[in-house]
């Protein structure tokens, strides 16, 4: 991939990563991902934040590095914003290339290299207000941004282009291909990237709301010109646009969510799916919009999407073995994991020679503080009198969802 340039001083390099592999070990990524670093030119040379060797990276990113007139043993400073191996798995090998890079990570950033690649030496922690002159005028300067998503994690500012290289912060799944900047993107393909950003918003970084929000608060300060994240698409024409995304998203944990319902189901012969149906005419009564995923079908990746932004959550599921359904029950445990809390929520399901999975349920959700209507479980096929009612109940959660502030 070819060095994209932010400034006269400044490049995006990228790989691009088609794979089959799941994202750390679960989320899938059929359209893939990208691995972003960035070169910085003074007169001292830094890179900010690595790859690792997955899917051709370490190639890709040698390649945009010589494009920008640069080797890799040219560098003098390594910026680890963030310590998972998606960003520094290649250190050991880069290390080996260039002994004399000073690596500059948090305090617990340093650790984490000490503990992951065995690396003693050449290592300096910086905090919050710290900086890095580069000469020429390009200076780096150092924010703490703990908890979006690791403990140990940081962002970095240049402030003559204003660009802020923000590592997971901001960032998306999805391939970039030979553009990187939201510009060169038209309004339909920024919308399926701001899609891919939800999803690796829910997947990834949903359970530390509260961290983004701070985080975000820390950077008002700042004159940000460029989104420059570690994953997905530079923001040079509308920075905070995304910025504004992921304020908004962590703003779901407490409230202002869209008003609309995320339907998770799953039938074993149509007795629950039969049900469903009604629940959903009187859904549909209220005029509310909704989304669909039914287990073990569809990923818990796409679930998480929708849950996590939707008012209203309906689970449909019959009794298994005296139970939930089992694909049913890795799916709220993980929407507890998320903190997919205070949803107006319904759960209907059928069962065969007897119920069971209710009592489960309410204590698979007891931590989530869903505002509950009823359930409703049923024998076998439901009759005319349930079918009213689940469609009644339908409405009922429709009009709750309305009526959330």
């Amino acid at each position: 991939m070819k060095a994209h340039k932010i400034s006269d001083r400044i490049y995006a390099l990228h790989a691009d990563v088609k794979t089959e592999d799941l994202f750390e070990g679960i989320w899938p990524i059929p359209d893939g991902v990208s691995l972003n670093s960035y070169l910085v030119k003074g007169d001292k040379i830094a890179l900010i934040d690595l790859v690792r060797d997955w899917g051709g990276a370490p190639a890709a990113l040698e390649t945009g590095l010589s494009q920008a007139g640069v080797m890799l043993a040219d560098v003098d400073y390594l910026v680890l914003n963030h310590l998972e191996p998606d960003h520094t798995g290649w250190l050991a090998d880069f290390r080996r290339i260039n002994p004399k890079v000073r690596i500059l990570a948090t305090a617990k950033g340093v650790e984490l290299v000490k503990a992951f690649y065995k690396v003693e030496d050449g290592l300096e922690a910086v905090k919050t207000g710290d900086s890095l002159d580069l000469g020429s005028g390009m200076v780096l300067s150092f924010v703490e941004a703990p908890n979006v998503h690791w403990p140990e994690t940081m962002v970095t500012f240049e402030p003559s282009s204003g660009t802020l290289f923000s590592c997971d912060a901001f960032g998306s799944f999805g391939m970039l291909g030979d553009r990187v900047f939201d510009d060169q993107f038209n309004p339909r393909e920024l919308e399926r990237f701001e899609a891919e950003t939800l999803r690796y918003y829910s997947n990834i970084v949903a359970s530390f709301g509260p961290f983004v929000r701070r985080a975000i608060d820390k950077l008002a300060g700042l004159d940000v010109r460029v989104v420059a994240p570690s994953h997905g698409i530079v923001w040079r024409k509308e920075p905070r646009r995304i910025v504004e995304l992921y304020s908004k998203y962590a703003s779901y944990l407490d409230g202002n969510r869209e008003k609309e319902i995320c339907v998770i189901w799953g039938s074993m012969y149509g007795n629950t799916e039969r049900g469903l149906a009604a629940a959903i005419r009187g859904i549909e009564d209220e005029g509310v919009r909704f989304t669909m995923h039914r287990v073990p079908n569809e990923d818990l990746s796409y679930i998480l999407s929708d849950a996590y932004k939707s008012e209203g959550i309906l689970v449909a599921m019959p009794t298994y073995e005296y139970k939930m359904f089992p694909p049913m029950a890795y799916v709220l445990d993980m929407l507890a994991r998320k903190h997919v809390n205070g949803r107006s929520a319904l759960r209907i399901g059928s069962w065969g020679w007897v119920g069971g999975a209710k009592k489960e349920y309410d204590e698979a959700i007891a931590a989530l503080k869903w505002d509950s209507i009823e359930s409703l479980e049923w024998a076998g096929v439901p009759d005319e009198a349930v079918l009213a009612d689940l469609r009644e109940r339908g409405r009922e959660l429709a009009r709750r969802v309305k009526a959330a502030k």
